[in-house]
């Protein structure tokens, strides 16, 4: 099985089906709700990055045990919270200043997803996922900036549309992670019970 190198990626598999489920749910209700105003719709998307960055935290508390990737984790939880406070606190402004910012958000994390998909992982399933999530992201920011001109609700359900589309991902990727977890593992005991023959047979061979 290809090597995973031990950073952001190698977090907890719970971590993404949390952060999946959050997505899934916060996207759906962006997408398919009867609202009508973006007042109504931006603080909740606030929410569900204030959500998402509560599980970051979490990961960066449980990853800073082996010292190992939870300045990542720690920087991502900043960027969802500061991203969901500023949502909330734009609730009644002008949509423009709420567009921007879900615009600005949704391509920067895209960039960070293909950063994460190209760098952290040889994995070809990892990489895909991460790369399609990443590319999502930008071309819905991209969407969301130039929406201007539409309906006042249609950059929320675009932005709904990428949650959607990070919640799957995440929650396939979760999955995969823990497929892997346990194929590790096991490879992990199998090489050490050979080990440990190699090393009895060497023993034996010197008396």
């Amino acid at each position: 099985m290809a090597h995973i190198k031990r950073k952001y990626i190698d977090s907890h598999w719970l971590v993404f089906i949390f952060q999946g489920a959050i997505a899934l749910f916060f996207g759906c209700l962006a997408l398919f709700t009867g609202s009508e105003s973006p007042r109504t719709l931006t603080p909740i998307i606030g929410i569900a990055l204030l959500a998402l960055a509560v599980v970051e935290f979490a990961n960066s508390l449980h990853r800073s045990r082996n010292r190992q990737g939870w300045l990542i984790a720690t920087l991502v939880a900043l960027f969802d919270a500061a991203f969901g406070l500023v949502l909330i606190c734009l609730t009644g402004q002008e949509m423009v200043w709420q567009l921007s910012t879900l615009a600005a958000y949704t391509v920067i994390r895209g960039i960070f997803e293909l950063v994460i998909g190209f760098r952290t992982t040889v994995d070809p399933t990892d990489r895909f996922i991460w790369v399609l999530t990443g590319i999502a992201g930008i071309i819905f920011g991209i969407v969301i900036l130039n929406s201007g001109h539409l309906m006042n609700i249609d950059f929320v359900r675009f932005f709904g549309a990428y949650l959607f589309i990070f919640g799957v991902s995440s929650l396939i990727y979760g999955v995969h992670n823990r497929s892997q977890k346990l194929e590790d593992r096991e490879a992990r005991a199998e090489a050490a019970k050979a080990a440990r023959k190699t090393k009895a047979a060497k023993k034996l061979a010197k008396k």
